[in-house]
């Protein structure tokens, strides 16, 4: 049994349709990532799955139980971050941390202390006083400190510090040794690449593309700009090269992630100069590769189009 199943939710606020038709599934001791610009329809999908909204048409599981009539129920096996956390500005986080413990019942104070110190949380100090992204780590230090079964993370690294993030994903890789199941939920396809085992990518209340990273593996397109002693010649005639743009002397372009190393050997005997590598933004992949394409398949669909698994 899948421990979450979501079937042609659709989620309508008045005229405007947030969700529309939205299929995937998570598997136990998967992480699965779910990826969109913002404003995309993450933040109700996972609003709908904890409880809070009632879908408008379609079923959502979690475990096999309704996820709006058996809510109570599910929370008891669900851990959750959201993207911006509020706390009681006049209790300590680690008062808040230890409140937590104390509703789900865990005992475990040294997982806690342990993440604490990871984390590099000063637990003393007033919530008021705490910067986002220390919020954001109380919220992560609770989650992780419990016995869940399934982790539902709303852009849980949003005001993380990089050596922080680096935490983060060491605990998402416990948890997943550990056969626990994690939605995350994120526009950072860097780090969804990292640690995710299938993705699912929104755009406009629509699921638009899902399936292992594999299968994806287009989507990982590094950005390259790159400057040589000597002008690079057939370039455009290698394996994963996209999208070249000459400007100053120096080229741009994008290369497959698998393509990387046979790229950068056969560019740096011209000389290189100046190199510098980004991971694409997602907002660049919907641009550069789905406007098109997302035209296209929706005449064929008729407005609507299913995620496969």
């Amino acid at each position: 049994m899948d421990v979450v199943d979501v079937r042609d939710l659709t989620k309508s606020f008045g005229r405007f349709t947030a969700l529309d038709g939205v299929n995937f599934r998570v598997r136990k001791g998967e992480v699965f990532g779910f990826i969109g610009p913002n404003g995309a329809g993450k933040s109700t999908t996972i609003r709908v799955m904890l409880g809070i909204l009632k879908a408008t048409k379609g079923d959502v599981k979690l475990f096999g139980k309704d996820a709006w009539k058996e809510a109570v129920e599910i929370h008891k096996r669900i851990a959750y971050v959201p993207g911006d956390v509020n706390l009681w500005p006049n209790l300590t986080g680690g008062e808040i941390i230890d409140l937590f413990m104390k509703l789900r019942s865990t005992k475990d104070r040294n997982k806690s202390k342990d993440l604490i110190r990871k984390f590099g949380l000063d637990p003393t100090k007033k919530c008021r006083t705490y910067s986002k992204g220390n919020r954001q780590k109380v919220a992560l230090i609770a989650a992780f400190s419990s016995d869940a079964e399934l982790y539902i993370l709303d852009e849980p690294t949003s005001g993380l510090d990089p050596l922080v993030e680096q935490v983060f994903q060491e605990c998402i890789m416990e948890l997943k040794n550990n056969e626990k199941s994690i939605l995350l939920s994120s526009h950072f396809l860097s780090e969804v690449e990292k640690l995710c085992d299938k993705v699912g990518i929104i755009k406009q209340g629509k699921i638009i593309e899902s399936g292992s990273l594999d299968e994806l593996r287009h989507l990982t397109r590094t950005h390259i700009l790159v400057k040589t002693k000597q002008s690079i010649s057939s370039l455009n005639e290698l394996q994963g090269i996209y999208n070249i743009e000459e400007t100053n002397q120096e080229l741009r372009f994008q290369v497959d992630t698998e393509q990387l190393d046979n790229v950068i050997s056969y560019i740096s005997q011209f000389g290189i100069l100046k190199l510098e590598s980004n991971p694409p933004t997602l907002e660049d992949i919907f641009m550069r590769h789905y406007e098109n394409k997302i035209a296209e398949v929706m005449k064929e669909s008729g407005g609507l189009l299913n995620a496969t698994e």
